[in-house]
């Protein structure tokens, strides 16, 4: 009798215990899976902000570059104005609206931009301020004299230019996009 009992309640410890393993087991297998699941959303999650940033950064740039080459142009039609002495109040008029595009372009672009980036706008943005101030020092006294206005355009070319088309090729290179350079 002894050995009846005894062996229902080994019976009954064995599948109690057996029970406990495979309740341990379901438990272990849900938190792996809510592991897993939390893992995947968090990389999901990641690469969504990965994309806004890039759209972010993208729209950031399109208005910085686009304003830095409409300023230059800008700074452009205004020695033309100069030169033919036609429309001059209205080119300085749409210099200083591209100035003021650019500059919000630009603190927009201090938010955003990776220093790596930055650094090189801010060498556009410097030479674009300079040449600005040469205009704006010369202005209308200039009108008619050929040569100091042919002088300013050239400086223009050799010292603006370049400096807007490196903050471009900065800018697309941390957009990942391959540069014809």
């Amino acid at each position: 009798m002894v050995g009846t009992l005894g062996a229902a309640l080994l019976t009954q410890n064995r599948a109690d215990r057996t029970k406990r393993l495979e309740l341990q087991a379901a438990a272990e297998q849900r938190r792996e899976e809510r592991e897993h699941a939390e893992a995947l959303l968090q990389a999901e999650q990641a690469q969504v902000r990965q994309r806004e940033s890039l759209e972010l950064r993208r729209r950031c740039y399109i208005d910085l570059n686009t304003a830095s080459r409409q300023f230059v142009t800008a700074m452009t039609n205004y020695l033309h104005a100069l030169r033919r002495d036609v429309d001059v109040e209205a080119s300085l008029a749409q210099l200083e609206n591209c100035r003021s595009t650019f500059r919000d372009a630009y603190s927009e672009a201090q938010m955003i931009a990776p220093d790596p980036v930055l650094q090189v706008c801010s060498v556009a943005k410097t030479r674009l301020n300079t040449a600005y101030g040469k205009f704006k020092q010369a202005g209308p006294s200039l009108s008619g004299l050929v040569a100091e206005l042919q002088d300013l355009e050239d400086e223009l070319h050799r010292e603006v230019w370049p400096f807007v088309g490196a903050q471009k090729g900065a800018m697309r290179s941390d957009l990942g996009i391959e540069s014809a350079d």
